[in-house]
């Protein structure tokens, strides 16, 4: 690739930043660092009544949480800042002026009761109202009025916004990386605003402005964005700019593949849509975070990535180095991509093998209060012997909880498969086999016990299940002898003997 690659991820501060916002910024992420190229954060904040307090710096948060700092953005290497665009605001005057200027927009003046008049009107008639070339010389506008006129009712103050003049009997031929060649008749298309009456630009004159003036050159968005194309492809046209290069994202689909992912299938379904947790502060109300929840950034980052992207190989886990290396928007995939809660659990439970058992032991005694006289060290080794079969530190618990405390209960159902006649006097046996080695080791009590079992022709299950019992409180947990070594000579003897009471 010839040309110096920007590009930028533009979410609005109106809440909390939503899974498929998270995946467009790994997209934007992955396709700068293939092509050495800079990643932009531009906060779109026109749309001054929605903007939530907090919900910028929850953006900057959740890319930094999921390893994707922005190269370029507010407070970083302001090259072309500012980069809010609320504070770009004299920009964007100039820009839709020149475009009345040059006849590719026009004043409209027409009240907001005479529009929905005339859409009344086109629902009575059963169409659908579009202000564009076949009505708008019907309107209230600086095309249907004479220069004086419209004069006037700028010097006069009326309300008025500014709109792009689309042209008629036109085909447009557009360009889009993941969907190849697109055609749209101008015939069909609105005459869309480009400047608002309360003075701010609507989000199609401030992000083309913006793109242009930072030097943008590829637009990697949502597929939500696929019909204002055809607007901004005459925008960069009417000021005699080069476009850049477009790339619209399949949607994230629901579960079920139906539809496109909302809040509230997390909601229903139990899982979050949101990268960190999220308290509104208007409604106080509390949504939760995949970081929050226990998940690994990079295995949702990882999950995040093959949700419409594709290497073209059997291999899914990926460190982000690598997702950069194979990464690829011909490889993105037109339709929309499943969400699979199952699968972002599949991740987490590979990632959670990789972790620091030492890292994992400070989380997990920090979350536990019964852990907190308990060795970092010795938490750490059992983390090691039962992390296989989680996949979240709040696993941790149920998974170990009796290397740190004697089970005060045993599982019925255990108990009646596990418990004999014998169980008492074999029992006594294992103590006094215990209690005769010196050598407390997992291999010297592996053979020792397991040789005792052999050479006097006992059942196995005989043995190991009451002594599982025993230590457990139930039969589950990793290898009996690791069990053994790690709560030591002692408290073994003590379970045993207190099974043999409950007896």
């Amino acid at each position: 690739m010839t040309k110096n690659v920007r590009v930028r991820f533009a979410p609005s501060p109106t809440g909390p930043l939503h899974i498929g916002g998270v995946r467009t910024a790994l997209f934007n992420y992955l396709f700068a660092k293939k092509h050495n190229g800079t990643f932009i954060l531009r906060i779109e904040d026109t749309d001054q009544n929605r903007y939530v307090e907090g919900a910028e710096q929850y953006i900057i948060d959740a890319l930094n949480w999921c390893g994707m700092p922005f190269d370029e953005g507010p407070g970083t290497n302001e090259k072309f800042g500012p980069y809010r665009q609320s504070e770009r605001k004299p920009l964007y005057k100039a820009y839709a002026e020149e475009l009345i200027a040059s006849g590719n927009a026009y004043y409209a003046f027409d009240t907001a009761e005479t529009l929905d008049a005339e859409r009344k009107q086109c629902e009575a008639n059963k169409e659908t109202f579009i202000y564009n070339w076949h009505n708008r010389l019907k309107l209230s506008n600086s095309l249907s009025l004479s220069a004086e006129e419209t004069q006037a009712k700028l010097d006069s103050g009326d309300d008025y916004v500014i709109r792009f003049k689309s042209p008629q009997d036109e085909t447009l031929h557009l360009k889009d990386i993941i969907r190849g060649d697109i055609k749209i008749d101008t015939n069909v298309l609105d005459d869309k605003v480009l400047f608002k009456s309360d003075g701010m630009p609507t989000y199609h004159l401030a992000n083309i402005v913006d793109d242009h003036l930072m030097e943008i050159s590829h637009v990697i968005r949502g597929e939500e964005w696929l019909p204002s194309l055809a607007l901004h492809y005459q925008l960069y046209k009417a000021f005699g700019w080069d476009a850049p290069e477009f790339a619209h994202l399949p949607l994230i689909l629901k579960p079920t593949g139906k539809g496109k992912l909302s809040k509230r299938d997390g909601d229903k379904l139990g899982f979050p849509v949101f990268p960190l947790l999220w308290e509104d502060p208007k409604t106080n109300e509390v949504s939760r975070g995949y970081k929050e929840d226990g998940y690994f950034a990079d295995a949702m980052v990882n999950f995040l990535a093959f949700l419409g992207w594709n290497p073209g190989t059997e291999q899914e886990i990926f460190t982000l180095d690598e997702l950069i290396a194979a990464f690829d928007l011909k490889k993105v995939n037109k339709s929309g991509a499943r969400f699979d809660p199952d699968k972002i659990k599949w991740f987490n439970h590979h990632y959670m093998q990789e972790q620091n058992n030492e890292e994992l032991a400070d989380i997990f005694k920090n979350s536990t209060p019964e852990l907190a006289d308990i060795d970092t060290s010795y938490i750490a080794m059992a983390i090691n012997l039962i992390k296989e079969r989680a996949t979240f530190v709040s696993d941790f618990w149920d998974l170990s909880h009796f290397f740190f405390v004697t089970p005060t209960t045993y599982d019925e159902k255990a108990s009646k498969k596990a418990l004999k006649e014998s169980t008492d006097d074999l029992m006594k046996q294992l103590i006094a086999v215990l209690n005769a080695n010196t050598d407390f080791s997992v291999e010297t009590l592996t053979t020792e016990i397991k040789g005792w079992i052999t050479s006097n022709e006992i059942s196995f299950g005989k043995v190991m299940m009451p002594l599982r019992l025993a230590l457990v409180g139930a039969l589950q947990g990793p290898d009996v002898f690791d069990i053994i070594y790690m709560i030591g000579k002692n408290e073994t003897v003590k379970r045993i003997e207190k099974l043999i009471a409950t007896i």
